[in-house]
Formats: C-alpha cells, sequence, structure tokens
C-alpha cells in the first residue's frame, strides 16, 4: 500500500512539473534560476561546514555564496582558487553545474526568441494604433487600394494602413512591397486571420480606426463573406464613436441583404450596377472611363466641400469663375447635394461648394474674375438625336442589363445586335420601347468570324468579357478580339467607336495597343471609388448623384458648342460658355492625344488663363442635366 501511495506521489509530482514545463520560456528560466539558487546554497553550505578556514579566508557565508554565483555564471572566474582541496573540489563542482545551467539558459532564451519570432511573423500580435485605415480581405483590389492611400496621405507622417487577410503575412508584405512602390510613404502592417471571424478581427484594433475597408475576395461567394463581414462589425460593441465602413457589393441582387447586414453605419456600392451603367455612358461617348479614372484616384484633381460664406450672397453662375485654383460642379446645403445646379441658385453662409482641385489647400478665390474671350464663345449646334447602331460582341451576366438600361437612353428605332456563340434567346426575344434586339452567331477570337458581321454598319461596338472562364483567360481572349477590331476598323477608314470590358487593369495597359476608345476596369474602378469614400465620407452623394442617369452627369461634349475652332482663348472663356449653356466644365480631352499614356488626352481642372485652343473633334468635359 505504501508503494502505490509512494508511485501516486511520484506521478502528481511529475504531472505538476510537466504543467509548469507547459506554461512556456518563463516557467523553463524559473526552473533554471531555481536550479542555481539550489546549487549555490548547498555549495555554500558545504563549504562553510567542511572548510572553516577556507570560509574565513573567503568572507564568511556571504562571500562563499558570492564567489559560488561567480562561477556558476563565469568558468574562467575559477582559475585563480587557493585552497585545500575539499573547497577547490566544491568550487570545480559549482563550476560545472554553473557550465549546465547556462548553457540550457542560453538555449531556453534562444528557442524562447525564435517562437516569439515565429509568431510575430505570422501576424496573430495585437495592434495598438490610432486613426489607421483597415482594408479587411485579400485580392487583386488591394494593391489598388493600398497605392491610392498612400498617395492621399503622402503629407501625413503617423499614415498607417493595415490589412487582415487570411494569407501569410510575410507573403502579404513580400507582394505589397514588390507591386506599390509608393507603399513606402506610409506604414503598412498586415495581420494573419481571417475577417470573417470575430476575434481575429479584433487583432488590427477596429475600435481606434478611422475608416475600414471591406473588399470581395474572389471567388462565387465573394458577396456571402461580404455580408457576413458587415454582420461582424454591425453587431460588436463599439468604444464611442465606431469608424465609417466602406464595402463593395459585387451583384446587384445581394444589396439589400448587405444593407440590412450593415446597418446605417455603412457605405455600400452597388459595383454590378457602376458597371453597367458605366459601359452604357461609355458606349455614348468616349473617352467617359478614362475621366472618371482621373477623378476618382489621387494622382491628379479630386472632389472636396470647401466653405462657401467668402461667396455668400452671390449666385452659383457668379461661383464658377470666382476661384483661382480649382472649379465648382456644385453646391452642398444642409441636408441636400445639388450638383450642377441652375445658375441662378442662392448661395449662402451655411453651404458648401463641391470643387474639384488638386488639394484642399490650394482651393483659393481669385482677386478679380479671370478675363473672357467674347469672340471665342461659340453657340451650339443643334444636333437632331438620330437612332443608334451598336454591335455588342460576347456574353455575361451583366449584358441584359447592359441591354435594358441602354433601352432608356438610344432614340426610338435604335438596333443593337449580339454577337456571341450562343444565342441568348430571353433577351433577344424580351420586348422593349425603343431599342431592336437582334442577333448573329460569331466567335469573337475568330478574324472570319468578326468580318462576317458586317462592322462597318455599326457606330458602336462593346466588347464584353467572358465570365465563364478564369478571369486572366478571359483578358487574354479579350486581347485577341480588340485586334481584330482595331485592323478591321482601320481598314473600314475608323467608322465605329470600341468600349471593352476588361478584369485586370494590367491586361489594359497592355491592350492600349489597340487604340480602342474605352477599356472599363471594374475592379480598379471600384476600388478607387471605395478608397474615395473611405478618404472622404461626405462624398458619397457627390458620387451617387453622378453615377444616378436621374442626375447630373459627366459628358464629353464637341469643342465646337463651346468654343469657335482654331481661334485661341482660355479655360475661364470655356466655363463661361459652359455656364450659359446650363453645364458646369471641368476639363477638356484633346483627341490627337487620346492614345497617349497616362492621360490619354484628358486635362481636368486646368489653368484658366493659359491659352487654349480647342480643334473641333476634340472634346470639353463637363456636369450636366441628363
Amino acid at each position: 500500500m505504501a508503494a502505490v501511495r509512494r508511485i501516486r506521489w511520484r506521478q502528481r509530482l511529475r504531472y505538476w512539473f510537466d504543467g509548469t514545463m507547459d506554461r512556456g520560456t518563463p516557467a523553463l528560466i524559473g526552473w533554471l534560476g531555481l536550479a542555481s539558487v539550489a546549487l549555490i546554497a548547498v555549495v555554500t553550505v558545504l563549504v562553510v561546514v567542511l572548510t572553516n578556514s577556507d570560509t574565513e579566508a573567503s568572507g564568511g557565508w556571504g562571500g562563499v555564496a558570492w564567489m559560488s554565483l561567480l562561477r556558476t555564471l563565469d568558468p574562467g572566474t575559477m582559475g585563480g582558487d587557493t585552497g585545500r582541496p575539499v573547497f577547490l573540489g566544491l568550487m570545480l563542482t559549482v563550476t560545472i553545474g554553473g557550465i549546465f545551467i547556462v548553457s540550457a539558459l542560453i538555449g531556453v532564451l534562444t528557442t524562447g526568441l525564435d517562437n516569439r519570432i515565429s509568431q510575430l511573423r505570422k501576424g496573430k500580435s495585437q495592434l495598438i494604433e490610432t486613426g489607421h485605415t483597415i482594408v479587411l480581405g485579400w485580392s487583386d483590389e488591394v494593391f489598388t487600394v493600398i497605392g491610392e492611400l498612400a498617395r492621399a496621405n503622402q503629407g501625413h507622417r503617423r499614415a498607417c494602413v493595415v490589412v487582415l487577410a487570411d494569407r501569410d503575412k510575410v507573403d502579404m508584405e513580400d507582394q505589397i512591397r514588390a507591386r506599390i512602390p509608393e507603399a513606402s510613404s506610409i506604414r503598412v502592417i498586415c495581420r494573419s486571420g481571417s475577417p470573417l471571424k470575430r476575434a481575429d478581427l479584433e487583432l488590427v484594433s477596429p475600435n481606434t480606426a478611422r475608416a475600414i475597408l471591406v473588399l470581395p475576395p474572389t471567388g462565387p461567394e465573394a458577396d456571402i463573406d461580404v455580408i457576413k463581414t458587415l454582420l461582424l462589425l454591425n453587431n460588436r460593441q463599439w468604444d464611442k464613436t465606431r469608424p465609417h465602413v466602406v464595402a463593395a457589393v459585387l451583384d446587384s441582387d445581394n444589396l439589400a441583404a448587405a444593407r440590412l447586414a450593415a446597418g446605417d453605419h455603412a457605405l455600400l456600392v452597388d459595383a454590378d450596377d457602376i458597371m453597367v451603367r458605366l459601359v452604357v455612358q461609355s458606349h455614348r461617348q468616349a473617352g467617359l472611363s478614362a475621366v472618371c479614372i482621373d477623378l476618382l484616384d489621387f494622382d491628379g484633381s479630386e472632389f472636396y466641400l470647401t466653405p462657401a460664406a467668402p461667396l455668400a450672397g452671390s449666385s452659383y453662375g457668379e461661383a464658377l469663375n470666382a476661384y483661382s485654383l480649382g472649379v465648382p460642379v456644385g453646391v452642398h446645403k444642409p441636408g441636400q447635394m445639388l450638383l450642377n445646379p441652375s445658375t441662378d441658385t442662392p448661395i449662402e453662409a451655411g453651404d458648401k461648394l463641391v470643387v474639384l482641385a488638386e488639394d484642399d489647400l490650394l482651393i483659393e478665390i481669385a482677386d478679380s474674375p479671370a478675363p473672357i474671350v467674347e469672340a471665342a464663345i461659340a453657340a451650339p449646334t443643334d444636333r437632331p438625336p438620330a437612332p443608334d447602331r451598336t454591335l455588342l460582341i460576347g456574353w455575361n451576366a451583366r449584358a441584359t442589363k447592359i441591354i435594358d438600361l441602354l433601352d432608356r437612353f438610344v432614340e426610338p428605332g435604335s438596333l443593337i445586335d449580339i454577337a456571341a456563340p450562343e444565342e441568348p434567346t430571353a433577351a433577344v426575344r424580351a420586348p422593349r420601347a425603343n431599342l431592336t434586339v437582334g442577333y448573329k452567331v460569331c466567335e469573337p477570337t475568330t478574324r472570319a468570324s468578326l468580318e462576317a458581321l458586317g462592322l462597318g454598319t455599326y457606330q458602336h461596338v462593346v466588347v464584353l468579357a467572358d465570365d465563364r472562364t478564369d478571369p486572366d483567360h478571359a483578358d487574354d481572349r479579350t486581347l485577341v478580339t480588340l485586334l481584330h477590331l482595331r485592323d478591321i476598323e482601320v481598314r473600314l477608314g475608323d467608322p465605329f467607336s470600341i468600349v471593352t470590358e476588361m478584369y485586370d487593369d494590367n491586361n489594359r495597359q497592355v491592350a492600349q495597343v489597340t487604340k480602342a476608345d474605352d477599356f472599363i476596369v471594374s475592379s480598379k474602378l471600384i476600388s478607387l471609388l471605395l478608397t474615395q469614400l473611405a478618404e472622404n465620407r461626405h462624398l458619397e452623394s457627390v458620387f451617387g448623384d453622378l453615377f444616378d442617369p436621374a442626375g447630373s452627369e459627366i459628358y464629353l461634349k464637341s469643342a465646337g458648342d463651346y468654343l469657335v475652332p482654331a481661334m485661341e482663348a482660355n479655360f475661364a472663356t470655356v466655363i463661361e460658355s459652359a455656364r450659359r449653356q446650363g453645364h458646369s466644365a471641368i476639363g477638356y480631352r484633346v483627341r490627337s492625344r487620346s492614345d497617349v499614356a497616362p492621360g490619354y488626352g484628358i486635362v481636368l481642372n486646368p489653368p484658366k488663363l493659359e491659352p487654349l485652343t480647342l480643334a473641333p473633334e476634340d472634346n470639353v468635359i463637363v456636369v450636366a442635366p441628363a
């Protein structure tokens, strides 16, 4: 029975010891420290008991303990010892014991340090930041978002962007450094974790963040992940003020569910709807997508809200040429956004003006109005609307929405032919008010199949990206189709415009050799819009109005409607000419430079006094009623 008790006691002691060892590096260091104390204590007692003379020579108990400690930490200390054999033997014992203890301590510290570094590299440590921007999710859009945030915060020393994604931390950091050189201007911190897990969300300190961007991941269930993330953010307990949340929904059918999940504190972007509208609007006016990219990125001019108090008592029409730097495009009254309002709209002290400028610090009211060249102001040409003939090459999930929206804009008697391998029967047979829909069999990547379509009879060609294959392969097929179309167009004498839908912005840059009129890259445009809303929440109503066909929109109109061709004037004259037509001019496009990157002939917010001469084929960019 006693033997059984001894075994149980030893087992319990061993179990307790193993439990303390499981606590990691601090417990191991503690045991080594305890072993050192025990070794020094035992040797000190033995020296005092067995060697009285050596004890007295060493300074008593304290001196012996101090000598034992030094020999434990440094074996070389024993080299000068003298005394009786027993004393020297005990000093040798404590020295050898110290060698094992110090060696074990070094090993424990090294292992603990390696483990800690490994944990840090896994991106699981708690973030302590204030005023940072959080990006949830990982896709190719994250590079556009971080790049734009870096440009927007170049003047802020403590600007910080935190990325939380279910990927390796080191891999994310390496990709960001390789693909975004400008990211070095701000601090980019990566954390590994799933945005769909509450514990992982807490790693990035959402309570102290300035803004949170929810990026849709890749895959067929991207919106599901976005909706769950919005639910987690909406239902968590916030300290005082919560950051504003910006998210994109890829499928319009999921927008209502996303709004319920997000509550009243998030801004949701309907990516599908915006892309459909941009394709339709670009089909009607070449160069629109390039203008939108220029407005949404942080490289050139952006929209700002500036106090209108200095212009209180004047009208919106008078304010259009009141700034030496910056171009007004609207008035923000309490609770109401008015883009391109009537020129007699009064400006009151509590209003704000929506101004297109390079920076809010550069917005200045001129000492005196810029001179207007009256002789250069042209009368608008009355062009009666005519039916359109459009060819839609390819088919995807957005095609039906594009046709439905196009039916609302075109004149009665317009035609659109669908050129695809298989006929979309429902879209072709559906009745429409203004548009006749036809179908032609076509393999978009085959030259003979494209030539058989009679391309010379169409005014506009729209090439849709194939959503049945992976994005890279779909863009490759689109590139081949564009090359065939451009060659056919040159042979026919440039009779039609080309609007192209692509997935990857890198492929768009490659496709510039095709000289298509517009490249619509959904991922980049949505990423730019999300970034703008994250930096400037108050611009939601501005972009909402611009992308809403019921309000004022951006148009590229013929320069001959504003300036007398070949007559020198200035941009202040363009603004005045547009004002008389009820439009707000924000820039111009030179057609001869439309193929030259990076601006593609587009100049926004130009100097108002700089000499300007526009040809009839050039465009004036205006914000005007639909």
